[in-house]
């Protein structure tokens, strides 16, 4: 059994594939296996793959096709075909250091269930935009670990930047949402507030790419709806589950004002377009969201004074 499996959900990523696998493949860390999901590509993937593959015969690499079901179809798949005592997921138009796992490897030691660490956003010719802070600490509970990311850490939700205990995952069922973009923010508080152990880390290792389409594909209007009713199908879901979990009050309470400020901020994208931005603000209004936001001390009593009022001027104001 190796000690990390590495999932690379793949979709139409023929320019960049070829440098996501030679940045797994190249670890200081070896005792992993790299496990690659070609979700449907249309594209020239398959043959980079493939030719990756042959020049690198003895790279501990495996290989499966299937039909488009979408990212988190993909990572559910590539679950299922995992062997590591830990799994990681590499986005294949992302990439990571040389030195991130073996960063990490004290960590898989400890059994630990969950290890966070941070990433940076690059540009195409691997120029830093920006390195993505947050608070670091040692071993606590998942609960107690998101207590102390929420409020400071701008990146919480993104899959790639943990690894997870594979026998912890398995236990507790994890799944991605199918067909709903915002996998990540659906599943992985549920994650965290489950770990019994966890860890944040200093390492910074994963890089996750800026390209131009990054920047325009936010103009998709069609996107961007299907994008916010995702958000509130994962709040309403959200909603349901949390009151059947053996958590605190304190942690429930924290996991709907995350989701909560999550949903208000979507609102945001879809400002250009007035019809969009009315009709969801209408949702909001439906949910309402400002229960949520407990008044412990006058700037919390504020805000959700503020929110019940008007969500367009609880945008404004935050």
């Amino acid at each position: 059994m190796p000690k990390l499996s590495v999932i690379v959900p793949v979709y139409n990523t023929e320019k960049y594939i070829e440098k996501c696998l030679d940045s797994i493949a190249n670890q200081t860390m070896q005792d992993l296996e790299i496990v690659i999901i070609n979700d449907g590509s249309e594209d020239n993937s398959e043959t980079v793959i493939n030719r990756w593959l042959e020049k690198n015969k003895n790279i501990d690499a495996k290989y499966f096709a299937k039909e488009n079901g979408g990212l988190s179809d993909a990572r559910n798949y590539g679950i299922t075909k995992a062997n590591g005592k830990y799994i990681s997921f590499v986005d294949s138009d992302d990439y990571i250091d040389i030195d991130l796992y073996k960063n990490l490897n004290e960590y898989m030691d400890e059994n630990i269930d969950l290890i966070k660490f941070k990433l940076k956003t690059v540009d195409e010719e691997g120029n830093i935009i920006e390195k993505l802070e947050g608070p670091t600490f040692e071993k606590c509970t998942g609960e107690e670990g998101f207590e102390k990311l929420c409020g400071y850490d701008q990146y919480i939700d993104p899959a790639c930047i943990y690894l997870y205990r594979k026998e912890f995952w398995v236990n507790n069922k994890f799944k991605y949402e199918l067909g709903a973009y915002h996998e990540d923010f659906g599943l992985t508080p549920f994650v965290i507030i489950n770990a019994k152990t966890f860890v944040s880390t200093e390492q910074y290792g994963y890089n996750y790419l800026q390209t131009n389409n990054s920047i325009t594909r936010g103009n998709d209007r069609k996107k961007n709806i299907k994008k916010a009713k995702d958000v509130l199908k994962h709040y309403d879901i959200m909603i349901k589950k949390i009151e059947n979990y053996n958590v605190t009050d304190k942690t429930k309470e924290l996991i709907k004002r995350y989701y909560t400020n999550t949903v208000i901020l979507k609102g945001k994208e879809l400002q250009t377009q007035k019809e969009d931005f009315e009709i969801y603000i209408k949702e909001i209004k439906k949910r309402k969201l400002y229960q949520n936001i407990k008044p412990y001390n006058l700037k919390q009593l504020i805000k959700r004074i503020i929110l019940r009022i008007s969500v367009k001027l609880y945008l404004k104001v935050r």
